[in-house]
């Protein structure tokens, strides 16, 4: 092996290895095990949110393959309508072309091309994080065969009434010109005001002062008002339910009507009713049958339908000439500053509008029933389980879904309409003729619309494997074993997925969801640009310079001021730019956050940290080998156990507790709790301690010798496939070294088996003995420490207070004790002797006690110690400043006041741990 690990020759090397092997692909053998990729967009690029729900599934199937199930992970990407749409529209406009210019054949033509040539990045960045997708596999949402599956569903829903052409109000991209879903909205809070109107009453013979008055954040759309709303249990417009208003600048009259969804205590208790362009309105506007007044184009500028002053106008136009017209009228009761919550499009930017247009629709609401169902009676489990309630709160309440989208780039709408408008469908124009027996004589023309990606998306389960087609991959991958993904899409793709599956083929999709959470900066707050923590986990494995990672972070930022800021937010954060950590370190910190439903504070000394880790493992594997015969096999299985040493036995019990335990942690995806118990064992009991236990046996002539090399191998070896799915690329490297001395045979580590607890029995005898050992050691090495005697010298050492167990273990293991410990001489004290000034440690109740006549420079070491004590107390004096400086608790975020809590709490220990060193030397 290499003196030192170098990640990226590795994994390199590996992975092409393993892909030209064939190994992704399913064995064939065993109980099946499927996970469905959720589909990265192909326009896309790898982030840290996919990096990390990667890490989990390929964990999990690298898993299963090794317990010996048919392992397949399913492959592909999204089209990803609006999004690629929009990347090959910017590129003509760069070359001074537009999609309308080109048509819609050769626009699409471009798309195609533009996907054969760029579509594939993220592809090629899944290999790099070690992804054991089967490639063979790899599906596209607009290849053939999940083309001919979209087709199929529509053309059964259709035909059995779920899927209808319907005018509803639906999100609008003004600038996209498309309907867009609840996903591609991004609602932030933003400025604004509050517009406070008289709308004058039609009779004034209620004894009213002859206006109601209703607020509005969005004055333009009073040209579409049809009613206004009170409470029916509002005592003071009782009376006026009924009637009617004159609607300014319109020369309209509209009803006032009572509704439950008003709130009385809000504002004046009156609200304007616009159906075609408020979502709560709408619902209003049907419970009452009130006229739709739709006043927007497709541009969002105001259309016919209003009054002509306006016709033309830009909806923020018409904002301004609607509220200057109203003020000269005197209709203009007061102007408010307003916080108020405004939807853009996470694509265009622009704020999204209700818009009531003629879309196509799923009725949700059937296909709801047995998906909810499936939940309730366990077919499908939600891990964690509170994300039940989530799913349950929006399929109760579920709407009918809007899948037709205003664009080209997708799965074409196979309807046709006729010359009078007419609609049909079927599987293609001829299909259709031959179907509803039109022949040649009518002209038809299909719809122009595409469907919502989604719609495809919700097929992904069984489309992979080949539906409508009864294949042998549905047959036995469906249902599939779990799906692995984010809170935030369980409405938009969870659930209809679940819904498609069970109508289409009569299961669920799958049997479990676990849920991850969010990927967040260090101190808890989304990743942000702005604050130079947005980071490629390419760049984690592969490192970047400072210089390089600012250009990248400000690329695309067209504004000096925020590019600025965000150059120096990168500076702040990465000063050194970003080592390389390769992509072990990277997935073992995903893996050690995985706590299941919670957000991931990711920060890079965590990555370092198990850089480290890495750099560990390899060294030991390093020392394996030296201390191992390279010229024959160690025997997988010692024929008499006995000949085994105390650390022999005790590192395989551990390893046996071990992989009991990662066993326990894969099964309840508890992947924090698994790297965890890998983490402890091959840092602190394989490497810390089993290695330096095993030192004084490997001399020659040690009776020993032989079956500690043995361990040594064995365990590392049965370590190495423990680790292997949460780190594979250095397990691999290491076990092609490891293997040939164990006699373990197979080309590669991922074809190996889990290792079974079996192979390493639980010996309790063994665990308690060696517990006893680390502590009488710890307690020794803890003298050495707050003494700062050197560790190369050996120490006499009095021990007092023994129980008779204390007494057999000291028997059994002086001799390990006096090398481990380098200790120069035991000697055993009555309880009531009075033992000479000496530091002391704690073994349970024995007493380890090392006198220190002649050790140390008493006055040398009382001057150390001082000298500390005093910076501690200037530490915690600068602490307690800030602690008790009201300005600062009151501005600093809460993590910052806690970080300086505990290093209050650190310096007072600090300073008690100093005052009792000192104590002990006044005894000298």
């Amino acid at each position: 092996m290499e003196k030192t690990y170098q990640p990226a020759e590795i994994e390199k090397r590996c992975y092409q290895e393993w892909e030209d092997s064939g190994y992704f692909a399913p064995s064939g053998r065993g109980e099946p095990y499927c996970i469905m990729i959720p589909p990265p967009n192909v326009t896309g690029t790898l982030h840290m949110g996919h990096a990390f729900q990667h890490t989990i599934m390929d964990a999990l199937t690298r898993y299963h393959r090794m317990q010996g199930n048919n392992a397949l992970w399913q492959p592909g990407t999204d089209h990803a309508g609006i999004a690629t749409q929009m990347v090959v529209e910017r590129q003509l406009e760069v070359q001074g072309e537009s999609r309308a210019e080109l048509g819609r054949e050769a626009f699409l033509e471009k798309v195609w091309e533009w996907k054969k040539q760029s579509g594939n990045t993220i592809c090629k960045q899944m290999r790099r994080i070690g992804d054991s997708v089967d490639w063979s596999r790899e599906r596209f949402t607009m290849d053939e065969g999940l083309s001919k599956a979209v087709t199929e569903v529509f053309l059964r829903l259709y035909e059995e009434g779920l899927i209808y052409r319907g005018t509803r109000l639906v999100n609008w991209d003004p600038v996209l010109h498309t309907a867009v879903s609840d996903l591609e909205v991004i609602s932030r809070e933003e400025d604004g005001h509050l517009w406070h109107f008289r709308y004058p009453l039609a009779q004034d013979d209620s004894g009213s002062d002859g206006y109601l008055v209703v607020a509005t954040t969005r004055p333009e759309t009073m040209l579409g008002d049809t009613a206004v709303a009170v409470h029916p249990d509002d005592e003071r417009y009782k009376k006026l339910v009924g009637k009617t208003i004159r609607l300014p600048l319109t020369g309209r009259e509209i009803p006032i009507i009572a509704d439950d969804y008003v709130d009385p205590e809000f504002g004046t208790g009156c609200v304007k009713i616009t159906p075609a362009h408020d979502f709560n309105d709408y619902e209003i506007g049907q419970r009452h049958n009130l006229p739709q007044i739709n006043i927007f184009t497709d541009s969002a500028s105001i259309n016919d339908n209003a009054p002509e002053a306006y016709r033309g106008l830009d909806r923020n136009e018409a904002r301004k000439q609607v509220v200057a017209d109203l003020d000269s009228l005197g209709f203009l009761e007061a102007i408010d500053d307003h916080k108020l919550v405004v939807p853009r499009g996470d694509r265009s930017g622009a704020i999204v509008e209700p818009f009531l247009t003629d879309q196509w629709f799923v009725k949700a609401t059937e296909l709801a029933g047995p998906a909810i169902k499936a939940v309730e009676s366990g077919q499908i489990r939600f891990v964690p389980e509170n994300w039940a309630k989530t799913y349950f709160e929006w399929m109760h309440n579920i709407q009918d879904w809007c899948i037709s989208r205003q664009l080209w780039w997708g799965h074409r709408i196979p309807a046709w309409f006729d010359e009078a408008g007419e609609v049909y469908v079927g599987y293609d124009e001829a299909d259709v003729r031959s179907r509803h027996k039109l022949g040649d004589r009518i002209t038809l023309r299909q719809d122009e619309d595409v469907l919502d990606t989604w719609f495809s998306s919700a097929l992904w389960p069984f489309s992979t494997l080949g539906w409508p087609e009864k294949t042998p991959e549905l047959e036995t991958f469906y249902p599939t074993s779990v799906l692995v993904t984010g809170f935030d899409i369980i409405f938009f793709w969870v659930a209809r997925m679940i819904m498609m599956g069970l109508k289409f083929t009569g299961e669920v999709p799958f049997r479990e969801v676990y849920i991850t959470g969010l990927i967040r900066d260090q101190d808890g707050q989304k990743m942000s640009k702005s604050k130079g923590y947005v980071i490629d986990p390419l760049d984690l494995i592969d490192g970047i310079e400072l210089e390089a990672l600012v250009k990248k972070q400000a690329t695309g930022m067209m504004q000096p001021q925020l590019r600025s800021k965000i150059e120096r937010a990168t500076r702040k954060q990465f000063p050194d730019g970003i080592p390389e950590f390769g992509t072990d370190a990277l997935r073992f910190t995903f893996t050690a956050l995985a706590s299941t439903g919670r957000d991931i504070r990711f920060d890079l000394n965590r990555v370092e940290g198990y850089r480290n880790f890495c750099n560990k493992l390899w060294n030991a594997a390093r020392y394996v080998l030296m201390n191992t015969d390279a010229d024959s096999t160690v025997p997988a299985v010692l024929k008499d156990d006995t000949v085994l040493s105390l650390p022999d036995r005790w590192i395989r019990s551990r390893m046996g507790r071990t992989i009991s335990a990662v066993q326990g942690h894969f099964e309840t995806y508890r992947f924090d709790l698994a790297a965890k118990a890998l983490y402890e064992f091959t840092w602190n009991e394989y490497c810390d301690w089993y290695l330096e236990l095993s030192k004084p046996a490997l001399q020659d002539g040690n009776p020993e010798q032989a079956a500690t090399r043995h361990t040594l191998a064995t365990v590392l070896e049965a370590l190495l496939r423990s680790l292997h799915p949460i780190v594979p690329f250095i397990t691999e490297e290491i076990w092609n070294k490891v293997a040939p001395i164990t006699g373990a045979t197979g080309t590669s580590i991922m074809l190996q088996n889990f290792p079974a607890v079996a192979d390493f029995p639980i010996d309790e005898q063994a665990e308690i003995e060696l517990k006893w050992l680390q502590a009488f050691i710890l307690g020794v090495r803890q003298i050495r420490g707050e003494m700062d005697i050197a560790p190369n010298r050996e120490l006499p050492i009095l021990l007092q207070n023994l129980s008779e167990n204390d007494r057999c273990l000291l028997a059994a293991h002086a001799d390990r004790l006096a090398q481990l410990a380098r200790i120069e001489s035991i000697k055993i004290l009555e309880n009531d002797e009075e033992p000479p000034p000496c530091a002391m440690a704690l073994s349970g109740s024995m007493k380890i006690l090392v006198p220190m006549a002649g050790l140390i420079d008493v006055a040398a070491e009382r001057q150390r110690l001082e000298k500390n004590r005093d910076r501690a107390h200037n530490n915690l004096k600068r602490t307690q400043g800030k602690l008790n400086n009201e300005r600062f608790m009151s501005n600093a975020p809460a993590e910052v006041v806690d970080k300086e809590r505990e290093k209050f709490a650190a310096f007072d220990q600090e300073i008690a741990q100093l005052n009792e060193q000192l104590e002990r030397l006044d005894q000298l």
